[in-house]
């Protein structure tokens, strides 16, 4: 057992991520009415070259002039290997008090988190922000995969990663036909039966990466997020690759249009039964201490101190949500 405490993120409500393209001002009002937990607006994918520099003013005027309520915002600024990042950050940073965290694309060693560190460090001293701004980093090369425990180390502004499962698959020559989808031809065969047949069953491509990425977020204290799903026109398909992710420990997952932003908050929400259920866990652990145990069964399983860790990260989340859905 290790007695090394590690700090956890900001905690923020991170269900559901809203991806708006920045050249696009149409979407902006109606992505403050939605249900996402946090919007980001993009600088970098969804804009074209030509409209770097426009979508940076009508971020500034968004984030300044449209009511975002409660929710995180985020703006996602271009790579550090373009000309156009430092810009990205000190023309926002310095006009826009509103925001909350910058996502920065194709980290693939911890040096590329500091230098945006610094740079926002500075911004913030000479404007006397009172609101530290928070990092969410993109894995989504092989690089980044290979430094991502040294990624997760890198600033103590960092809060989340998101797994940038199409670039991911461009940088690792991975084959896929759908932006976050699975593959048919990845699968395995089960041994033949009495008669000869044989059984083919769907494998996931992406669960190693996830994995990998989801243990360093927990390690470190930060939010493990799924990142985009790209055909909007196959909910189903969306709804099992949040439930996969889920599954491994991930908080949230992007969406890419609208109708995405439902199912991820359902999906990563907990149940009814799941709350009743740590409700119970916490309960019986409190009887049992009064009772000088330090561990109790439940339903016919064991339960202990590890089992209330669990119980209360779910209610403190499920309290969350409620609180967000009071306002």
């Amino acid at each position: 057992m290790s007695f090394t405490t590690i700090e956890q993120a900001t905690p923020r409500l991170h269900r559901s991520e809203l991806a708006v393209p920045g050249s696009n001002p149409s979407m902006f009002e109606k992505a403050a009415r939605c249900a996402a937990d946090i919007v980001f607006l993009d600088l970098e994918d969804a804009v074209a070259p030509d409209d770097k520099e426009q979508a940076r003013r009508n971020i500034i005027q968004a984030l300044n002039e449209v009511d975002w309520g409660s929710r995180t915002m985020m703006i996602r600024i271009n790579g550090l290997d373009t000309h156009y990042m430092y810009r990205d950050v000190v023309d926002v940073v310095e006009a826009c008090p509103r925001l909350d965290m910058i996502l920065i694309p194709k980290v693939g060693v911890p040096q590329d988190v500091y230098a945006v560190d610094v740079l926002v460090t500075q911004i913030e001293a000479a404007k006397r922000r009172d609101k530290r701004i928070g990092f969410e980093v993109l894995i989504e090369t092989a690089l980044g995969m290979a430094n991502v425990e040294a990624i997760a180390q890198s600033s103590r502004r960092l809060e989340a990663m998101s797994f940038g499962v199409a670039d991911y698959a461009a940088s690792t020559r991975a084959r896929t036909t759908v932006i976050g989808g699975v593959h048919r031809d990845s699968g395995v065969l089960t041994d033949r039966d009495e008669q000869g047949n044989r059984q083919y069953f769907w494998t996931d491509p992406w669960h190693a990466a996830q994995t990998r990425m989801m243990v360093a977020c927990r390690a470190y204290g930060l939010r493990p997020i799924d990142g985009p799903f790209g055909d909007f026109g196959d909910p189903d398909g969306y709804v099992a690759a949040a439930n996969r992710a889920a599954v491994l420990g991930y908080e949230g997952k992007w969406a890419i249009h609208p109708s995405q932003i439902e199912p991820a908050n359902r999906v990563f929400t907990p149940s009814p039964a799941e709350v009743a259920k740590a409700r119970r866990i916490m309960e019986a652990m409190a009887q049992a201490a009064r009772e000088g145990k330090g561990a109790v069964s439940l339903d016919g399983r064991l339960i202990d101190i590890a089992s209330i860790r669990m119980a209360e990260a779910l209610l403190a989340k499920a309290d969350a949500i409620s609180t967000t859905a009071a306002r």
